[in-house]
Order: structure tokens, then sequence, then C-alpha cells
């Protein structure tokens, strides 16, 4: 029996060069992964991995076993799908993760939807970034993910992930009531080039969007204040410390005197919060439901707009 936590294991060695560097993507110990992949060794009777000097490589039976992971995978998927499918009722448990404000605007109100529809079905939320949500989908302790195309995502042609988009959310300026662009209907996000911006740089996708943003507008952010919880960025943008990009679809907090002003223009940034599953997943009942609901608050919420 062919163990997938096992199997992820030697798929993020490959994908990421070391054990190592493997370990810190699964958040495991260095030696857990060596462990697990020598269980996989000892279960298939092969050598996975050979020392070359001081670096461990994949042996040629190794890559064999990869080039049948992923179908072994959306197989293992089809069949859960399946199984759950043949009860009359959607029930169980549903893990939903993703970055902040998507688990704020989206999950948190699909969630009320799903306990309507599905008295049954458990959800479970967890607020992830990006990064550490593809992580759970594949060492599936998480079966729904939130998340946001950064740089160093999978791309949409990524074979161990199903992956769709949910909702454009632009991007505003959030500046204090007593700024000179306050005032303005829309402006361009060069306009604010010169000002000093609050964001926290590491562990943030939002910091990997304003850099981008930014970029696109001409101009590198200069970065004052570390911040990453929104009502602290809102606070300092308030005490009048700096501005920062805001999603649309987060609020502002109502005593803060800060004043959000629309971007306009061809650079105007805003970001994709895409629904990312593991391949097979998608038609399983519980899965499917979540998807569902995500999409109908995800409508509604454009229809607001």
């Amino acid at each position: 029996m062919i163990d997938l936590r096992r199997l992820n294991a030697l798929a993020a060695v490959a994908e990421h060069g070391t054990v190592t560097a493997a370990a810190k993507a699964l958040n495991f110990t260095p030696s857990a992964v060596s462990q697990q992949i020598g269980q996989l060794a000892h279960d298939l009777d092969t050598e996975l991995l050979e020392r070359q000097g001081r670096r461990v490589h994949l042996t040629p039976a190794a890559h064999i076993l990869l080039g049948h992971v992923q179908t072994i995978q959306g197989q293992w998927e089809q069949a859960r799908a399946e199984l759950a499918a043949s009860t009359e009722r959607v029930n169980g448990l549903l893990r939903v993760c993703g970055v902040s404000s998507a688990i704020a605007a989206l999950a948190a109100p699909a969630t009320t939807c799903l306990e309507a529809r599905h008295p049954h079905l458990q959800v479970l939320l967890r607020e992830e970034e990006s990064s550490d949500c593809y992580r759970l989908l594949l060492s599936d302790e998480a079966d729904i993910a939130l998340v946001l195309p950064t740089p160093d995502a999978p791309p949409p042609t990524d074979a161990r992930f199903e992956q769709q988009p949910v909702l454009t959310d632009p991007q505003d300026l959030l500046v204090p009531v007593d700024h000179e662009l306050a005032g303005s209907r829309g402006v361009d996000l060069a306009d604010a080039a010169e000002e000093s911006w609050i964001v926290k740089r590491h562990d943030n996708d939002s910091y990997t969007l304003l850099s981008v943003a930014c970029a696109a507008s001409g101009f590198t952010p200069q970065v004052t204040h570390e911040a990453k919880e929104w009502f602290a960025v809102s606070a300092l943008v308030a005490a009048g410390l700096g501005v920062c990009l805001l999603p649309r679809i987060v609020p502002v907090p109502a005593s803060h005197t800060v004043v959000r002003v629309p971007l306009i223009g061809r650079s105007a940034p805003a970001r994709q919060i895409m629904m990312s599953v593991r391949r097979g997943s998608v038609d399983h009942p519980a899965v499917a439901a979540g998807l569902s609901a995500l999409r109908d608050v995800a409508d509604n919420d454009h229809a607001s707009n």
C-alpha cells in the first residue's frame, strides 16, 4: 500500500531540489522527509535517493515513480469523490484555507450558506498565506484554498491542482483624511510614487502585489513602516504615517480617519482571487458544495459593487 504522504515527500524533493528545501516547503523537519522517503523505498523495495558528495539525488527509480505520482493522486481523489457521492446527502468535513481577506469576505459568508444548505456538513476555516495553502492542499490538510496568483505560486497548468478564478478584487489607495489625494475621485498609482508605504515585506502576499503594481507604474515603493493585519495598516495610515494599497473587499474601520481613493488608468492594480483544489477532488460532494457557495458569494459581491 503506497502512502500518499510519502509520495508527496518524494515529489517535494524533486520540485525543490534538496531534502532541506522540501522539508521547509512541507513544514516538516529534514529527518521526517528522509524517513518518509526511506519508508517509501522500503515499501517498493528499491532505492529512491542516493548520496553524491554532500548532496542527495533522486535515483532513476525515483524518476520513474514520479511519472506516476500525479496519476495515482488524481485517481485516489476521484475514488474518494465517487465514494462520497454514493450517499444521499452532503456530509463529513470540508476544510477551507485562504488569505485573510478572502476568508473574511468569501469563506465566512459561504460557510453560513453551507450550514443552511447542508446541515450535516461541517466546515472548518483556516487563514494562511497562499504558499502555505498549496502546501495544505498537497498534504491533505485542506480541501479548498482561496489563493492569490503570486509569481511563485503554482501556474494554472500545474497538474496537481484544479484552479479557477472566483473574484476580481480591485485595489484602492488608502490615505489619511487630510491627504492631498483624499478628495480625488480617482488617481493613477504613479501619483503616489513619492509617498511612504505601509506593508509587511516578508511572508505577506500583499507586498508582492504592491511591488508588481508599483513596478508597472514605473517606481519602487518606499516602505517606512511594516504591518500585515489590515486593522493595524489602516490605523497607521490614519495616524499619517504613510499610505497603502487596500483590497476593495477589505472594510475600513469606522473609527479610522482614512479615505479610500479608487485607482484608475491602465496600470490600476487588481487581485485575482483563485479557488484551488487537488486535482480529481472537484467532484467530491463536499468540495463541489463549497465551490458553489463561494461562487454564489462572489457573484453577490460583484453585483453589489
